[in-house]
């Protein structure tokens, strides 16, 4: 247990470095990576803003990269760790994805997957939440902040 405590913190790093990068090119900070047999096979940030497509979020990003990595539509020995938790449409792909672990930092009360219910993900998908949560919250309520400021100016 304490060996995967250590290992959900070292991934979700990575899928913070992502959420760093969405917020040099400022799209929401969001990032997230997948792994496999203890690698990184794929990393996602949001692309929302830079592609003008409201699907583009970083599990997307992700989820997609690591199907071509992995050759296959099924990402079931992979674990997805990301900063916030997934919105609907992202829970629908993760479980078409039928991903095995689902690993994310900070909760989404008004947008997350949970607050519809949270039956979404694949029956087998095991989920960890609150990795890192305040280092991944914080990276939003500074963007937000940031954003609020300018509208008021």
């Amino acid at each position: 247990m304490e060996t995967e405590h250590v290992n959900d913190e070292f991934f979700m790093r990575a899928a913070i470095s992502q959420a760093m990068i969405a917020l040099e090119k400022e799209e929401v900070p969001i990032g997230a990576v997948v792994v496999a047999g203890g690698r990184i096979v794929s990393r996602g940030y949001n692309l929302v803003e830079t592609l003008t497509d409201a699907t583009a979020h970083a599990e997307m990003q992700a989820l997609t990269a690591a199907m071509h990595a992995c050759a296959g539509k099924y990402l079931r020995e992979c674990t997805l760790y990301v900063t916030v938790e997934p919105c609907i449409m992202c829970a629908g792909a993760i479980a078409w994805a039928q991903i095995g672990r689902l690993v994310y930092g900070a909760s989404d009360p008004k947008r997350g997957y949970t607050s519809v219910g949270g039956a979404i993900l694949h029956p087998k998908t095991v989920v960890t939440a609150g990795v890192l949560e305040e280092e991944c919250a914080g990276l939003m309520g500074g963007f937000f902040a940031k954003l609020r400021g300018r509208h008021l100016q």
